[in-house]
């Protein structure tokens, strides 16, 4: 039987703490009696810290000594009290202390305990929690968890509400202070059961909260007051006495109280000090004051969960919590704009702090060495009191972390927490440790450009959504793949990387200020930034990829609900806006390379496609059925196209982009889609129609240069390579039939499945004259295999287990698999006759035909430190980049030789290979 446990929530107006019993009941440890502990801290006169209520009485007194809100202040080295500046992490030990103090009081000493933190805070504020955790004298075994996961393990294993594996449950924390967003997915189990929960995004209004709501209306109260009596509202707005101050903090705590009843009844009245008779407010003023502060919450809501990648439908739930989520209000305003029934408790302030308690019964595990290669995770709860390995470098053969330290900063595992001081030992073959990748959610489209990546179910149906939005990587059951080539192969002109340890490039170009929604495009010579502003617009910034100096900067003409992100085009940069309703049009702003000017604007829709093809702009125009070419540089229409209909006059349509072998071997992001891909190689579409017909289209023209029919249907899987078209069904036995796009000859037979009930998951092209397939029995993970077929009578067809694999991204003549269906992340590489050549944990990305940037652990869009290696393949080690600190690692793109990257309020340049 389980001891005490204590879960911790510090909030920015309040603390939350819920004890677990021996017996598994869970109640709130209570401070005066109540379940919330008010986290404002006052310094006295004699140098003495409170905190709660006794500090909030103390400063009616004396204000200038209190601090409301010291978690707002976790980035600045102290605050000012009275006449001394306290450091920021005393204030926070003084809350952590004063939650010991409860705790000890309550059961007689101080449990293993969790103390949770925002899903977006780094390294350096997690560091400032340490330390106040170490002045407040708990132990180095207290665990850190982020808040999010906490909730999501709540609404999962309290509330037994269902979360699938591979499903996302979006997180509405609407506390005093802040509204912090975040979408969670379930992971599966970890090799113990365990269910494995990751952040795949977060966001969130740092000043938006409960705070904000009183304060419109004690603005609106302060108004009606003012009018028949403007002295006291004069007193009660800028009081200059303690009486006054006493009055205003009553004005505001019924104020606060009319609010909370509001909830529950039409009409509250508001006692006014001074002023004998009480003011009245009703819910529909209340409403009509917060709901432009709600309104941009949704918004960020919905930019938060397309930033997972996902729509509102497809999520498992989402879940509100936080003491402010309780304005009925909220949740009506979710359900209408997103069409989601929220969940929200009578109680919304508790679930963080008791799903907290479910991050500890693993901790008896925490002494057992880590298993080799497990991998490290942003989401994963950290021991409090671990420290990076030096310089936070990913693991070479035969290196382990120091005693005493923990590598990557305390975390080995994606849920199971790490005791603090226990000394991690690098994994037996010492490969880099991490995470995968995420892959696209159902419905999200390839990026734009003249070719499109192998196309499962997940990808292939694509929109203008771009690939390298900021939640594309997170910790996820789903899995990638990413292919590298050997660099001893011979005549393949790939050149060598000569990779050398992480330099800057130029100074840091300043932001106006941090940006979760932030993006890069390196290319050639350039690198481009963008990231969106509070007034919602989306500031462009180019710079020299030699020297890092700023070329120019400049926003997008005007703001919009929230922003996709860039893509960078030979010749013009694509700005996509997006909007919260698929019904509505959002911009494609196309602008000038040269100085960010609009050259050119366009509405899509939400399921519309871009191609950028040669200096072609080609839209796959759904909402008229029909493709429209324009000018890539002026705009102008030069063709369209209606799409072919079936006999019901049904217009559904897929669309491809031909792939070369030159776009399967240069730079590609952390899905694997080429940074730099040659765009005019091949200037033809191929278009599916809902006849089953196959079209070959210039894309230049408009020209159709071909056409068969019964080819294939608009849901079948499709790859485009090399001239020619494989495709199969998902819903019939294995078959890839191909057709040469030349001749559209009859299509003839590549593979078929020995057993009649494998089914093809995802078909992509995989070397020069080869063709992947991987296809499962029954629709069981376990059961995938990854097939290898070579054209053209050259070579033998080769097969491979890859238990949990669904995605086959091909680079050069090899190709490489990822998967954590056994919860070890791996990453197996295969060459062109089926021998294996790579086994190794971590995220891998392409640099080029025999190069791959490998990260330490998944990148996220969080602010965090990245270990990066950069692996010569063929070659027995990595090369050792260093760390990339304090950057959203997800926004970073690379050439062969630089990497952009966007960081907490700059924009960063690193130099890896000469």
């Amino acid at each position: 039987m389980q001891g005490h446990a204590l879960g911790v929530d510090l909030g920015t107006s309040n603390t939350v703490a819920v004890l677990r019993w021996p017996d598994g009941r869970t109640r709130p440890l209570l401070f005066d009696g109540q379940p919330l502990l008010p986290s404002g801290v006052l310094l006295d006169s004699a140098g003495r810290l409170h905190v709660g209520r006794d500090a909030q009485r103390l400063a009616q007194a004396d204000p200038a000594r209190y601090e409301p809100n010291p978690k707002r202040h976790v980035d600045a080295p102290g605050v000012l009290l009275g006449d001394r500046e306290i450091a920021t992490v005393d204030l926070l030990a003084a809350i952590l202390a004063a939650v010991a103090h409860a705790a000890v009081e309550a059961v007689g000493h101080l449990p293993p305990a969790v103390l949770t933190y925002p899903a977006v805070w780094g390294t350096q504020r997690r560091q400032a929690l340490t330390e106040a955790l170490t002045r407040a004298g708990w132990p180095a075994s207290t665990v850190l968890a982020p808040e999010p996961v906490a909730a999501a393990r709540y609404f999962a294993e309290v509330l037994r509400r269902p979360v699938p594996v591979g499903s996302a449950l979006g997180v509405f924390d609407f506390g005093g202070g802040t509204l912090d967003i975040a979408v969670i997915r379930n992971d599966g189990p970890d090799p113990s059961g365990r269910v494995r929960f990751s952040v795949v995004a977060a966001g969130g209004v740092a000043e938006l909260g409960g705070l904000d709501l009183d304060a419109a209306l004690v603005e609106h109260l302060g108004q009606v007051v003012a009018a028949t009596d403007p002295a006291a509202w004069a007193r009660l707005r800028e009081p200059t006495n303690a009486a006054q101050w006493r009055d205003r903090q009553r004005f505001w705590d019924d104020v606060r109280g009319a609010k909370e009843m509001l909830s529950r009844a039409a009409v509250a009245p508001v006692a006014v000090p001074g002023v004998e008779q009480a003011v009245h407010l009703t819910r529909d003023e209340l409403e009509r004051l917060v709901t432009p502060l709600l309104r941009r919450g949704v918004l960020e809501t919905a930019g938060v969960i397309a930033a997972a990648r996902l729509r509102p439908d497809q999520l498992a739930g989402l879940f509100l919590v936080g003491g402010s989520s309780r304005v009925p209000m909220v949740a009506r305003l979710l359900h209408a704009d997103l069409g989601v029934a929220p969940t929200v408790l009578e109680q919304p302030e508790l679930p963080v702090a008791e799903g907290a308690l479910a991050e500890l019964p693993a901790l008896s595990a925490a002494h057992i060495p880590a298993q080799p290669g497990a991998p490290a995770a942003a989401s994963a709860p950290v021991a409090a009191g671990g420290q990076a390995a030096a310089n936070g470098q990913v693991g070479a053969p035969g290196q382990a972390a120091a005693h005493g330290q923990a590598a990557a900063y305390g975390r080995v595992g994606a849920s199971a927490p790490v005791q603090a001081g226990a000394a991690v030992p690098a994994a037996e073959d010492a490969r880099p440790i991490s995470v995968v990748p995420a892959s696209p959610a159902p419905g999200s489209p390839p990026p734009t450009g003249g070719w499109s990546p192998s196309p499962t179910e997940n990808t292939r149906r694509v929109s203008r959504k771009l690939l390298i939005s900021a939640s594309a990587v997170a910790l996820v059951v789903v899995i990638v793949a990413v292919s590298v080539i050997i660099a001893m192969v011979k005549g393949r002109g790939y050149d060598k990387v000569e990779f050398a340890a992480f330099g800057a490039v130029g100074e840091p170009l300043p932001m106006s200020g941090s940006s979760y929604y932030s993006w890069t495009h390196a290319m050639g010579d350039r690198a481009y930034y963008a990231y969106q502003t509070e007034q919602k617009k989306l500031t462009v910034v180019a710079a020299d990829a030699a020297t890092g100096k700023q070329l120019w900067s400049k926003d997008a003409p005007d703001a919009a609900d929230s922003w996709q992100g860039i893509r960078a085009v030979p010749g013009a940069i694509l700005a996509y806006a997006d909007a919260t309703a698929s019904a509505q049009p959002h911009k494609l702003y196309v602008l000038s390379p040269d100085n960010g000017e609009r050259m050119w604007d366009l509405d899509l829709f939400d399921d519309d496609e871009t191609f950028v093809v040669a200096d072609r702009l080609v839209v796959v125009d759904r909402k008229n059925a029909k493709l429209v070419g324009y000018g890539l540089r002026d705009g102008a229409q030069k063709w369209d196209r209606p799409a072919p209909k079936d006999e019901y006059d049904a217009v559904t349509t897929a669309v491809y982009g031909m792939q070369t072998r030159k776009d399967l071997t240069g730079p590609a992001d952390f899905t694997g889609v080429a940074l730099d891909p040659d765009r005019g190689d091949d200037p033809r579409l191929v278009q599916i129609g809902a006849d089953s017909s196959v079209r070959v289209i210039d894309a230049v023209s408009g020209e159709v240069r071909g056409e068969q029919t019964a080819v294939a249907a608009p849901g079948d899987l499709v790859t485009v390579y090399d001239g020619q078209l494989f495709t199969t069904s998902k819903n019939e036995t294995t078959e890839v039939v191909a057709i040469d796009l030349d001749a559209l000859d009859k299509p003839r037979l590549v593979y078929r499945a020995d057993d009649p009930k494998r089914r093809a998951i995802a078909l992509s092209p995989c070397g020069d004259n080869r063709i992947c397939v991987l296809e499962q029995a029954d629709f069981d993970r376990k059961t995938t295999e990854l097939v290898a077929v070579p054209l053209g009578g050259e070579g033998e067809t080769w097969k491979h287990p890859a238990a949990g694999v669904d995605t086959i991204l091909p680079v050069g003549s090899h190709v490489v698999v990822q998967s954590d269906e056994s919860g070890t992340p791996r990453v197996v590489g295969y060459d062109a006759d089926g021998k294996q050549v790579l086994d190794s944990a971590g995220v891998a990305a392409r640099v080029n035909g025999s190069s791959v940037l490998i990260f330490g652990r998944a990148p996220t869009s969080g602010v965090d430190d990245y270990n990066v290696v950069g692996w010569l393949l063929g070659e027995p080690q990595p090369v050792q980049l260093g760390a990339l600190a304090d950057v959203r690692a997800s926004s970073c793109t690379w050439t062969t030789s630089v990497i952009a990257c966007v960081g907490d309020a700059d924009l960063r340049l690193s130099r890896f290979a000469g």
